[in-house]
């Protein structure tokens, strides 16, 4: 199965099926992208195929999500974290950007004290949870005002990624992301650090993400006219700005 140039691989890591889309590139530092918690690899292949250009791109899927296994249970931040560590070790990622959005950020940012040796960049897009929305309700709603600035086009390849993980997987997970506090992981992160975001974006908006930035000690790029899928929407913009922060990492 191809899709510019991407070809779906999967990978057993704790008797999981792990899927994968992994696409050409030059020799550099290959960059992970890392979904969130409703969606799948797909929405993330517009920002994928532009980035390749620059770096290899790997767009694995969570475990629950996509087409990847289905755990018996939502799996929280460090149980997926956990299990990408794997992953990445058993397809030979020993060195690797990570590029996470929304929860796939939360995600990142504890891969990056999981596994620090392997984990030499951080692009934090759109990330959860701004803590002035840290319940379920908080979240959801935020959710709900960003579908009003969101591009309508996108509906058919959402509404497949939540029929895929089933709605109860997708609230269950919703409820480890407001009880995960991130900034735990952030400051500890140590690695070059770049917050990326919408100047639209409800769910993530510009002052919580100057948090993010400061505690990471990272720098923060404001794509105009984006919401909270910045990369799927704006994907050469996004993909210049993530390019320009690995340029000497």
């Amino acid at each position: 199965m191809t899709d510019h140039g991407f070809r779906s691989r999967w990978t057993t890591v704790r008797g999981l099926r792990i899927h994968d889309r992994s696409g050409p590139g030059p020799v550099a530092l290959p960059v992970v992208m890392l979904h969130g918690l409703a969606v799948s690899h797909r929405y993330l292949m517009p920002t994928a195929a532009v980035l390749s250009r620059w770096h290899p791109v790997v767009v694995p899927d969570l475990p629950g999500f996509g087409l990847s296994g289905k755990p018996s249970h939502p799996y929280d931040v460090s149980e997926h974290a956990d299990v990408m560590a794997d992953w990445l070790a058993a397809r030979g990622l020993r060195r690797v950007a990570l590029a996470g959005h929304s929860f796939g950020a939360e995600v990142a940012a504890r891969l990056a004290v999981l596994v620090p040796g392997t984990v030499a960049a951080l692009v934090l897009a759109s990330p959860t949870t701004d803590p002035r929305a840290r319940t379920r309700r908080g979240l959801i709603g935020r959710w709900l005002v960003d579908t009003a600035v969101e591009a309508p086009w996108q509906v058919p390849i959402l509404a497949r990624d939540v029929a895929d993980a089933k709605p109860w997987r997708v609230l269950a997970t919703v409820g480890h992301s407001v009880r995960n506090r991130v900034e735990d992981d952030l400051v500890k992160a140590g690695v070059p650090t770049l917050v990326l975001g919408g100047s639209l974006d409800p769910v993530a908006p510009a002052r919580w993400r100057a948090e993010v930035a400061a505690l990471t000690g990272g720098i923060s790029v404001t794509v105009p006219q984006g919401a909270h899928n910045v990369l799927t929407t704006s994907p050469r913009r996004s993909a210049a700005a993530i390019a320009a922060h690995l340029r000497d990492v």
